[in-house]
C-alpha cells in the first residue's frame, strides 16, 4: 500500500536521501525544509499525510514545539488528522524521548543509528499499528 509522507528536515542532503527512499518504495512524499513549512502546508488543508517525520534541531521552531503546535491546533482544528507523528533525530537523550512522549509522538528514531531502509521499515510499522505507541517503546530505533 502507497503512503503519503511529509518529511521535515533542514538537511538538504538527507532529507532528499529519505524522501528518494520512500518513493522508491511506491510512497507519495513531500519535503520541508523547516517546522514553519510543514505547519504552512498542514493548514492550507487537503488530505493529512499518513505519517510525518519531523527532526529536532531545526532553525525557527524546534521539532518539539512543531509537534506541540500539531497536537494543539489538531485537537481544535483537526490539523494532520489520523497521521502518525515520527520524531527523527540525531537527538537521542531520555530528555528528548521523555518530551517525545509527553508531546504523544507515536514513534522516535535516532537518525545515527538507524539506516535508510529501517527509517523507511520503522515508518510503515507504525503507520500500520493498530493503536500507535504514545510510550514509544517498540517504535524507538535505537542501539
Amino acid at each position: 500500500m502507497a503512503y503519503r509522507i511529509f518529511l521535515t528536515d533542514d538537511d538538504r542532503f538527507l532529507l532528499d536521501l529519505y524522501a528518494v527512499k520512500f518513493k522508491n518504495a511506491g510512497h507519495e512524499v513531500s519535503t520541508y525544509g523547516g517546522g514553519e513549512e510543514l505547519l504552512a502546508a498542514l493548514r492550507k488543508g487537503g488530505p493529512s499525510p499518513d505519517a510525518i517525520l519531523l527532526d529536532v534541531i531545526m532553525p525557527g521552531e524546534d521539532g518539539f514545539e512543531v509537534l506541540g503546535t500539531i497536537r494543539k491546533e489538531g485537537l481544535a482544528e483537526g490539523l494532520a488528522k489520523g497521521s502518525k507523528i515520527i520524531i527523527l533525530s540525531n537527538q537521542g537523550q531520555d530528555a528528548d524521548l521523555e518530551k517525545a512522549k509527553e508531546l504523544h509522538a507515536d514513534g522516535y528514531i535516532i537518525k545515527a543509528s538507524a539506516i535508510p531502509s529501517e527509517v523507511l521499515a520503522e515508518t510503515i510499522r507504525t503507520i500500520e499499528s493498530a493503536t500507535g505507541n504514545p510510550a514509544l517503546g517498540s517504535n524507538a530505533v535505537r542501539t
